[in-house]
């Protein structure tokens, strides 16, 4: 076996992987709110001693799993793959509804036709109904687990740095307190699931309690997405740099060594 060619192969998968990484990053670098997503490569030999105690050999015995195949190299492979929740730059706007959360691992709530989801893009709108709304239309949940709506006369809305809202009594400038936002704050963010729309599925088992002093909220801001376009530029060339190094890897395997072995073969002695 050739193992030099299985290990330049899967090199090359491991970089492909990481290239569609690298192209997600930088098709939502302009995608409020979005966490750009971090691989982590490991290789074959390093993981399975990791593992190897808890294979289901028999007797689950560290003598009975000291078989490692020798000729599988130290191959690179995708071990992990996580969301950077790092915060993003805050943009100003002066939008009476964008609103920006300025601490990590805070959310907004969200009510969609497939339950709650949790999302750090803070565009918001009103729609017809006077609801606020997101993006794609769903409903932000309220500190009370309804949805949020303001009346045609409300025509200064303010809010605080914990999410609650103020409007003014109409014909006047007195204000008076309103809804207060669902701002939440999972305990696990690994057990967040990406579910497209930059929105995210929480943990079941996470009661998402609201933050009742979260001190993170700003009106008239955006946060911007916490992608380095420049540095995923860097890593989307090394990348395809490592491709090619791999491919010129398994072409010497299969050409040049494959080559120089039959010619030495068919060579006979008299």
């Amino acid at each position: 076996m050739q193992t030099g060619y299985y290990a330049a192969t899967g090199g090359m998968v491991a970089q492909f992987n990481r290239m569609d990484t690298i192209a997600a990053n930088l098709a939502n670098v302009n995608t409020a709110g979005y966490k750009k997503e971090q691989l982590i490569t490991g290789d074959f030999a390093r993981l399975y001693k990791e593992a190897r105690d808890e294979l289901p050999i028999k007797n689950h015995t560290e003598q009975a799993a000291q078989y490692l195949n020798r000729s599988l190299s130290r191959v690179p492979q995708i071990s992990d793959a996580y969301t950077d929740f790092s915060l993003g730059t805050l943009q100003a706007t002066g939008n009476t509804f964008d609103i920006a959360l300025n601490k990590e691992g805070q959310f907004f709530a969200v009510n969609t036709p497939q339950g709650v989801r949790l999302t750090r893009d803070g565009s918001f709108t009103m729609n017809q109904d006077g609801k606020l709304v997101n993006k794609q239309g769903y409903e932000v949940i309220g500190a009370d687990q309804k949805g949020i709506t303001f009346n045609p006369g409300d025509s200064v809305v303010t809010l605080d740095k914990n999410g609650q809202f103020s409007t003014n009594i109409p014909g006047s400038t007195q204000m008076v307190a309103g809804k207060s936002m669902l701002i939440v704050e999972p305990q696990n963010l690994r057990m967040l699931t990406k579910e497209g729309d930059n929105l995210y599925v929480p943990d079941p088992a996470d009661p998402l309690k609201p933050v009742a002093q979260s001190g993170g909220v700003m009106q008239g801001y955006v946060e911007k997405s916490n992608v380095n376009a420049v540095n995923e530029m860097i890593s989307l060339v090394e990348a395809n740099r490592l491709v090619g190094m791999y491919q010129k890897a398994m072409d010497s395997q299969m050409n040049d060594l494959n080559r120089d072995a039959i010619e030495k073969i068919a060579v006979t002695r008299r």
